[in-house]
């Protein structure tokens, strides 16, 4: 962690923050001094992470979330604000990956599959985007960055198509709400070493990755330097960026 970043007076929400990128994400802002919001549509797994922040010596809160609903995001955002007086930052790391790649193409997939990959991967971002950006509004400032994924710069089927929306979305929103002295980012990670990652990877593509991208597998705590950059001050001349934490995976040029 850069010793630059103090979060001490910031209050940062996580969602699909049970386990996982979003577990590591909580603990990279918590030990970065912010207050954080585990928020997961699974209660349990989003209490277990509070009660170890907590156990730390860190300030969290469990919450449940269903970032598809309207009421379900916007009740989040409320209950945040009664009980830490504000949301500074939002990270919208919810999203569906296991469950929908490889479950077939674009032609053949579940149509009930397809909705509901848009509905967790693109519409939820929305929504909890909109539930937090009136409170960022009556401070004047916001970080809020979006969890994109190398996928939605290749041909990843669903997923990916729903991973590049994120970043036309990231490009909108930070326009959208500049004039509020809110910051809208997103991060784009490879291949990480999570358990939905490798659920996702058949190994047929972890070899192909292996001989392909310079530094190919990473691991979650190595997206935390850039999170942290993204909702520090640091970043306050930086939106509607997408950064690629990939190992060389996606070339730009």
């Amino acid at each position: 962690m850069p010793d630059s970043v103090e979060l001490a007076d910031k209050v940062a929400i996580v969602t699909g923050a049970g386990g996982g990128i979003g577990r590591t994400y909580s603990r990279g802002l918590a030990e970065a001094g912010a207050a954080v919001v585990v928020a997961d549509i699974d209660l349990d797994t989003a209490t277990a992470t509070a009660d170890e922040l907590k156990a730390d010596g860190h300030r969290a809160l469990a919450v449940r979330v269903d970032v598809r609903d309207e009421k379900s995001t916007s009740d989040m955002a409320a209950v945040v604000a009664a009980e830490f007086g504000s949301v500074d930052i939002l990270v919208n790391n919810a999203g569906l990956m296991a469950e929908v790649v490889g479950k077939g193409g674009l032609t053949s997939m579940p149509l009930n599959l397809w909705s509901n990959t848009l509905a967790v991967n693109l519409t939820g971002p929305l929504l909890c985007t909109r539930a937090v950006v009136p409170y960022m509004k009556e401070r004047g400032y916001g970080k809020i960055v979006n969890q994109s994924s190398s996928g939605a710069f290749m041909a990843a089927q669903a997923y990916g198509i729903t991973k590049l929306g994120l970043v036309s979305m990231t490009v909108s929103l930070s326009r959208e709400l500049a004039p509020f002295g809110i910051r809208v980012n997103a991060i784009a990670p490879g291949m990480v070493n999570t358990e939905a990652g490798d659920i996702a990877s058949p190994p047929e593509l972890k070899e192909m990755v292996k001989h392909s991208i310079p530094f190919p597998f990473g691991e979650p705590e190595e997206l935390i330097p850039g999170l942290l950059y993204l909702v520090s001050s640091g970043s306050d001349w930086v939106t509607g960026h997408t950064l690629n934490i990939d190992g060389g995976w996606v070339v730009r040029v």
